[in-house]
């Protein structure tokens, strides 16, 4: 059932009707630009992390437009980023306190994340699809009541960097090391999009309009765990068309995911999952990938045997120790593996001298999400990609603080427009 149907008598269409009724009375006028709607509210709601496993909503400020290239948007589908799901089910900041106390972690991690890295409380969430609310008299690529896929890291778009598709390394608006939204001081202070009202700065780059006929909440992780699992595979298939791919699934939950549905829609010739979770590997089976199950436990060290199929491309979302050498080690020669988890601890382990003999190439960082959007919203318009299969929930957004703890590979929580205008 569409989530924004509000026809019939059940409970969930009455349901959705009310939660319509509530949230168009709230607005009404005019705002500063002729014809623009005004958000009336004094405060908004946004939803925050308190700490593990517990998310409220708060009262917070009402956004307001800063400049003249601001915008302010609605988010009306939410994904769980998977980095998400790792805060919310376990107390990070703690153990990564003691783990960089003692030496086992990064000496940079604390510089680059502050020094209480995921401690609530903070504003939640940075994938989002949202309606676009006002502009400010600057903005001309979108208009109120127009649907965006908001990118979850901040940036300008014209800016050294960002000219060379470096978009996560934007230099003019950055705040931390990570500046984007959804990890409170972590991430610069933009707040989360888990919320009634956002504000987007540098909103003629950042926002990008949802493709005609493409439904906004299968969309809803383009922001960021989407562009990530595209860019793990569209540059080495663009270099090595049609080549065997290999993805290593895991702690990134629904990236690992996306690269395999890219690497599909891309043209690969194969596309093999490797992953412990049943529930993953049937969504790969169903995205066009061969799902490999793997034993549970940790990836065993194959030591000078290598693994007896070798691949051109590779991808690491597993983030499991003796995975980087196992992903190093699948490698043909001249091959490159891409890792789309970070990995915290010190003196993480390649296997050089295997990459230094076989020519190979490893890859990793941030994704660049603002600059790989127009090629994945291009994909998804087209056809070739199908991202809602990799949602295993789609929540309403008042049950939002439960439903973000469910145990799958991503969950979207929705709620209906109040706007019109562009789809």
């Amino acid at each position: 059932m569409d989530e924004c149907d509000t026809s019939g008598d059940s409970p969930r269409g009455i349901g959705v009707r009310r939660l319509a009724e509530r949230e168009s009375d709230r607005w009404s006028g005019q705002g500063s630009i002729a014809g623009q709607p005004r958000w009336l509210a004094p405060v908004v709601r946004t939803l925050m992390y308190v700490r593990k496993r517990i998310l409220e909503w708060r009262e917070a400020p009402d956004p307001v437009l800063e400049v003249d290239t601001d915008a302010l948007v609605r988010p009306f589908a939410v994904a769980r980023c998977d980095l998400d799901n790792a805060f919310l089910r376990h107390d990070l900041g703690v153990p990564i306190r003691i783990g960089h106390g003692v030496g086992l972690l990064d000496r940079r991690l604390l510089d680059d994340l502050g020094r209480r890295p995921f401690t609530g409380p903070f504003p939640f969430g940075h994938e989002c699809v949202a309606e676009v609310v006002r502009t400010g008299a600057a903005v001309a690529s979108v208009a109120p009541g127009d649907v965006v896929v908001v990118p979850f890291q901040i940036s300008c778009g014209r800016c050294a960097s960002c000219g060379r598709g470096l978009t996560a390394a934007c230099t003019t608006d950055r705040r931390t090391a990570i500046s984007m939204y959804g990890l409170g001081e972590a991430g610069g202070g933009w707040g989360g999009v888990m919320s009634d009202l956002l504000r987007v700065p540098h909103a003629e780059h950042m926002l990008l309009r949802v493709p005609a006929g493409v439904d906004p909440v299968a969309l809803a992780s383009a922001s960021d765990n989407f562009p990530d699992g595209w860019r793990a595979v569209a540059g080495p298939l663009a270099r090595n068309p049609g080549a065997p791919v290999l993805v290593l699934g895991g702690r990134a939950k629904s990236v690992g995911l996306y690269a395999a549905a890219s690497a599909v829609a891309l043209g690969a010739t194969q596309v093999d999952y490797l992953d412990t979770s049943l529930e993953r590997l049937d969504i790969a089976a169903k995205l066009g990938a061969r799902p490999l199950h793997r034993r549970t436990g940790r990836y065993q060290s194959p030591g000078r045997d290598r693994p007896s199929t070798r691949y051109p491309i590779v991808v690491d979302a597993s983030g499991e120790r003796g995975a980087l050498e196992h992903a190093v080690r699948s490698l043909t020669a001249g091959g490159v593996c891409t890792s789309v988890t970070p990995y915290f601890t010190a003196g993480t382990r390649l296997p050089l001298w295997t990459m230094y003999v076989q020519q190979s190439s490893f890859v990793t960082g941030l994704a660049n999400a603002r600059a790989e959007l127009p090629a994945v919203l291009r994909a998804v318009a087209e056809g070739r990609l199908r991202p809602e299969l990799v949602t295993g929930l789609l929540a309403d957004w008042e049950d939002a603080p439960s439903a973000l703890l469910t145990p799958v590979a991503k969950v979207v929580v929705t709620r209906p427009r109040v706007t019109g205008g562009r789809a």
